[in-house]
């Protein structure tokens, strides 16, 4: 297994969430989809997987450790770029907008939309697939590679670092540059540039 730590590498099958926060303080849920890149700050955490872990089980509200979740946003979310792979037989944005309004109804807290609607994150995936050009983010004007983090969900409400408990805030990457409500593609081989350090309550 690729362990994560100062060494990691992003490699195909093995998929991990991180979690973001922007120049306005407004939280991402980041999916690498195997070839996006994690921040070099975040891996030099001791124990960084066990920390992602449990900010993973608070969002989807499995933590049997953290369960005091925040309160509802009730706000709602639109649908920015989405994944040719994932919804290629869509024929359009708006189909899949119901897609994933019907699946909260189904799922709530366990689905996508809940982590825009209740939680008030955005969501980035990563461009995935066996090669390059089989995903991209449709709707987006531009060339995109394998690992690059495009914009899937958008919140009309956001969430903050004083979401999260304060035990797990250490693990949200920070930035001074980007900007969740405009910045809809970030290339994965700036990472470290985007995300250079991690939240500190100091």
């Amino acid at each position: 297994m690729n362990s994560l730590n100062s060494d990691w590498v992003p490699e195909f099958g093995t998929i991990h969430t991180w979690f973001a926060a922007d120049k306005h303080g407004h939280i991402a849920v980041m999916v690498n989809n195997c070839f996006g890149d994690l921040p070099k700050a975040l891996l030099q955490i001791t124990d960084v997987e066990s920390l992602l872990e449990n900010m993973n089980e608070f969002i989807w509200e499995e933590s049997p450790i953290f369960d005091a979740y925040p309160e509802n946003k009730n706000g709602a979310f639109s649908v920015d770029l989405f994944s040719h792979l994932r919804f290629g037989s869509y024929p359009d944005k708006a189909h899949v907008t119901e897609d994933l309004k019907q699946e909260w109804q189904r799922l709530g807290s366990q689905s996508d939309a809940n982590l825009a609607i209740n939680k008030g994150m955005f969501l980035y995936f990563g461009v995935e697939g066996s090669r390059p050009g089989e995903d991209y983010p449709v709707g987006y004007e531009g060339t995109t590679h394998l690992g690059d983090y495009f914009r899937f969900l958008v919140p009309t409400l956001f969430a903050s670092v004083d979401d999260f408990p304060q035990p797990l805030r250490r693990g949200i990457a920070v930035s001074t540059l980007i900007d969740f409500g405009k910045d809809r593609l970030l290339d994965n081989r700036q990472i470290n540039t985007w995300f250079p350090a991690m939240f500190t309550d100091h």
